[in-house]
């Protein structure tokens, strides 16, 4: 398995995170939509009030943009940027008597009682802000200047209203919304969880239940097949037919312990780690796991099948699952060859390399008759089920037709599982 090549030019992070302290453009279009008003107002004023020479659209002017450029950074500092639009209301208003015509926007006083801003900067503190009596106090000090209940008059007490109440009746509609919105994500979301665990536990008593079935059917035919095999042994007055029983008796005993570790793996998830990861009874290493290919091969031959096979490298650095992998890997080609190709011969090569094992096994065409109970017996599924146990751990597995009417199996695994690896339905 090729790694792929880092990228020539890596992004740099420091670019990134300056690209997530600015902020979006929508606020920098509405600041500057502000500020050109803004300026627009304040050279109306002063063509308007040519004849008494102020200052004060100039300095009402620069109060404004100091508050107008607060918000870009309403989303992340909004009680900040609200508390800066009440000041500069506040002053906005004390400057009518202490000092008339400095930063309101006409000499008689008639202009904006608060800054252009503070709707916006109002809305922003609702929507964003986490401590919402504070907003909500800063807000109201901001409606009640813009109001100006000290100087009672319908169209300015509409007109302030309008302007600050209906933005922070917005901002609270627009946080009340978004909080109800989180309300019910989080609770779709556990209703999720909730579903999720009652079909895990509905799976447990499925597991446990396929095992009881799998042990009562399975487990007492095994065991008189054992147990016949060995009263065979011993009552049989032919060596060889003591040797076969020997051996008959011997597989019996292995697949009664293979489908005990297998029930283990249905009655609980952690039994299927303990296995997966090689832990059966004690901390196997992976020569004990088997590079077992030698006994396969072994079985293989004592049932008249020609098998050669050819290792290279050194196989220490293959994780415990890599192995196991492969000796199934190994275990269903061979079973294969014995069942569908008669009479043929077959190479097993395991090329061990530094990060992988490389598996071949390939046979000849059948010279036999092909036993049609035997070829029948299985489930039809073992090459789909080996190439989902070797993608599972991260290799790869072709398998197909050869030229001279064999057929062959090839497969590379990791020498370690990689982060796909997903437990023990790898294994």
């Amino acid at each position: 398995m090729e790694l792929s090549d880092p990228p020539a030019h890596p992004p740099d992070s420091s670019t990134h995170a300056l690209a997530r302290r600015l902020p979006p453009r929508s606020d920098l279009l509405m600041v500057g939509v502000l500020v050109v008003l803004l300026v627009c107002g304040a050279l109306w004023n002063c063509y308007r009030n040519e004849g008494h020479r102020t200052v004060g659209p100039w300095v009402g002017l620069g109060l404004q943009m100091v508050v107008t450029l607060a918000l870009m950074a309403r989303r992340t500092r909004p009680v900040a940027v609200l508390g800066a639009s009440t000041a500069a209301a506040v002053l906005m208003s004390l400057s009518v008597w202490l000092a008339p015509g400095l930063l309101m926007t006409s000499v008689d006083g008639a202009g904006m009682w608060v800054p252009l801003a503070a709707p916006f900067a109002a809305y922003s503190a609702l929507v964003y802000a986490g401590r919402m009596r504070m907003s909500l106090v800063l807000t109201g000090a901001l409606v009640t200047v813009a109001a100006r209940p000290w100087e009672l008059s319908f169209a300015v007490t509409a007109s302030g209203l309008v302007l600050m109440a209906v933005p922070a009746l917005l901002g609270m509609y627009v946080a009340a919304r978004r909080g109800l919105i989180a309300a019910l994500t989080e609770r779709a979301e556990r209703a999720e969880r909730e579903q999720y665990l009652l079909a895990e536990q509905a799976r447990a008593e499925e597991r446990v239940r396929l095992a009881g079935e799998m042990h009562d059917v399975v487990t007492h035919q095994v065991s008189l097949m054992v147990l016949q095999a060995g009263a065979l042994r011993v009552t049989a007055q032919d060596e060889r037919v003591r040797g076969a029983a020997e051996e008959l008796r011997a597989a019996g005993c292995q697949a009664l312990e293979e489908l005990r570790d297998l029930v283990g793996v249905l009655r609980s998830p952690e039994s299927a780690v303990r296995i997966a990861g090689g832990l059966c009874g004690g901390e196997e290493t992976m020569n004990e796991v088997a590079w077992g290919l030698a006994g396969l091969v072994e079985e293989s031959r004592s049932v008249g099948v020609d098998v050669r096979l050819r290792e290279s490298g050194d196989c220490s650095g293959l994780s415990v699952v890599a192995a196991r992998t492969a000796y199934r890997l190994v275990q269903e080609a061979l079973t294969n060859v014995r069942k569908h190709a008669p009479g043929s011969s077959v190479v097993v090569e395991a090329r061990y390399e530094v990060d992988r094992v490389r598996l071949w096994v390939r046979n000849t065409a059948p010279t036999e008759p092909l036993d049609t109970e035997l070829a029948s017996s299985g489930s039809g599924s073992g090459l789909k089920g080996l190439r989902q146990r070797v993608e599972l751990v991260g290799g790869t597995f072709e398998f197909g037709p050869r030229p001279d009417g064999g057929f062959q199996v090839d497969s590379v695994l990791p020498a370690e599982p990689t982060d796909g690896y997903r437990g023990p339905h790898g294994a």
